[in-house]
């Protein structure tokens, strides 16, 4: 299980490209609950996609270790 507090959240476009380029797992979160988790295969405006599912960027969080 990991730990909350050593994750950072990602939220600008700087921080999810990073983490695409080094094909840093993330984790996703809805509600406060963790959703999926996977290495992000695209992005764009409104959306992430991980494991050919597209997560909404107003909806879900995004986290990964550091």
């Amino acid at each position: 299980m990991q730990n909350k507090h050593s994750m950072k959240t990602l939220t600008a476009d700087d921080q999810l490209y990073t983490a695409k380029m080094d094909a840093k797992p993330i984790f996703i979160y809805l509600n406060k609950e963790l959703y999926g988790r996977g290495v992000i295969e695209r992005i764009t405006e409104d959306s992430i996609k991980v494991k050919g599912e597209y997560f909404m960027r107003g909806v879900c969080e995004f986290k990964c270790e550091g």
